[in-house]
């Protein structure tokens, strides 16, 4: 079910939507697309702004040991019967989106590091659609695989390949759609927007155990 449509639809709208929180209402920074932010890092360095520096290097920080986390809790976890692990990953975002939800404007760049910690799990957790890599939290690398597998079907004619160029450009259109949503909402709920994801994870979490359920009900019939 990680590899899902269903999940990725629900993973993507709430990257998108976090991206834009963070854009829009905790101060310009790109919770998800890490290079924006070491662009403004150095740029910050360069004019020796050091508090502005600081604003950018701890989420890049965060999103690095997000991954570190995410890949401990794999193995740990991966063996586990009766929870998977990528459900931890998803259940420690929500908690930690709900605390962001609390965090005022004044708390900007712990609420930005805590965003791109959760980024950076959920983008190591679900890699893949369909078997496809693809990535929940950004979109260079899907409008690559996507434009890379409309290449193949005008050179092969092969469906398969405007299949899978048609869901990453699916993807993205979710992500799109996640973005505005946050854009839209980021002035009427503020820093409460974020619990909007917290609810599209939940949602995910669900959908998740109700499959393992699923699965063990037919090993048991078996």
């Amino acid at each position: 079910m990680s590899e899902a449509m269903v999940t990725v639809f629900f993973l993507t709208l709430s990257g998108g939507l976090q991206d834009a929180y963070t854009y829009y209402y905790r101060g310009g920074v790109y919770a998800n697309a890490q290079t924006g932010n070491i662009i403004m890092l150095t740029h910050n360095l360069m004019n020796q702004n050091w508090r502005n520096a600081l604003r950018y290097f701890l989420p890049v920080l965060a999103f690095g040991a997000g991954i570190f986390i995410s890949e401990k809790i794999r193995e740990i976890y991966k063996e586990h019967q009766w929870i998977h692990w990528r459900q931890i990953v998803v259940m420690i975002e929500i908690i930690l989106l709900f605390l962001v939800g609390f965090m005022p404007v004044s708390f900007q760049i712990e609420a930005n590091s805590l965003v791109s910690f959760v980024c950076a799990m959920q983008v190591e957790a679900f890699r893949k659609v369909k078997g496809s890599a693809f990535a929940s939290t950004m979109c260079i690398g899907n409008l690559r695989s996507a434009t890379e597998m409309l290449y193949r079907f005008f050179h092969t004619k092969d469906v398969s390949f405007l299949e899978k160029s048609m869901r990453y450009y699916g993807v993205i259109t979710i992500f799109a759609m996640g973005a505005a949503v946050g854009s839209f909402l980021t002035p009427y709920l503020k820093e409460k927007t974020i619990w909007v994801s917290c609810t599209l994870l939940m949602v995910v979490f669900c959908i998740m155990f109700i499959q393992a359920c699923e699965e063990k009900v037919c090993e048991d019939q078996k």
